[in-house]
């Protein structure tokens, strides 16, 4: 029984958190298009340079090791609203994918400052990183709930190769920030209150 209650505990704080994290995509991008509309701020002006702060929002927001800033999501959807949603992914992917870095130069270095060899289930968790390589990475990459700072702290502290961990964040990114750049668009087109 008790058992069952904290399971029920850990899927509702998952919920949470996942609705959490929506919220603040949304209520973001809402924000930035209201700003924009406020201070009558022409997109057009911007078309120059709104590659370059994807790029530079996504690799700040990325580099931040278990923080949870995804700011880069709504600027991305307000942005993959006015140009190519595939060269926006590819711009916030490959900022994603580097600043991922600071995740596994943290589980690399951080393996010799902490010991971690003896905290408890570290053999599992290297186990795992060993048997399932890129795979893992991938997997944990492109979902949306687990920061992805877990994979690049086992790829780091289990001596993977860098371009075993870049290759295949840089691929799950890509998939997800894509799907977000088509995705989040829409569901703002069919809301009663669209910002943009």
């Amino acid at each position: 029984m008790a058992l069952e209650r904290l399971k029920q505990k850990r899927w509702l704080s998952l919920a949470l958190y996942v609705a959490i994290l929506v919220g603040l995509s949304f209520g973001f991008t809402y924000l930035l298009g209201y700003l924009m509309a406020y201070f009558n701020i022409s997109v057009e002006r911007f078309a120059s340079t709104a590659y370059l702060l994807v790029f530079g929002v996504t690799l700040a927001s990325n580099a931040a090791i278990f923080v949870p800033v995804y700011i880069h999501v709504s600027i991305m959807i307000a942005a993959a609203q006015y140009w190519n949603p595939v060269l926006i992914a590819l711009a916030a992917s490959v900022a994603g994918a580097l600043g991922e870095m600071t995740g596994y130069y943290a589980g690399y270095w951080g393996k010799r400052i902490a010991h971690l060899e003896n905290a408890p289930g570290y053999a599992r968790l290297v186990g795992w990183m060993e048997r399932y390589g890129p795979w893992g990475i991938f997997l944990i990459s492109v979902q949306p709930v687990l920061p992805v700072d877990v994979a690049g702290l086992l790829a780091g502290a289990s001596k993977l190769p860098v371009w075993k961990f870049l290759l295949p964040c840089w691929a799950a990114k890509f998939l997800k920030y894509l799907v977000a750049c088509y995705v989040g668009p829409a569901i703002w087109s069919i809301l009663p209150f669209p910002p943009l």
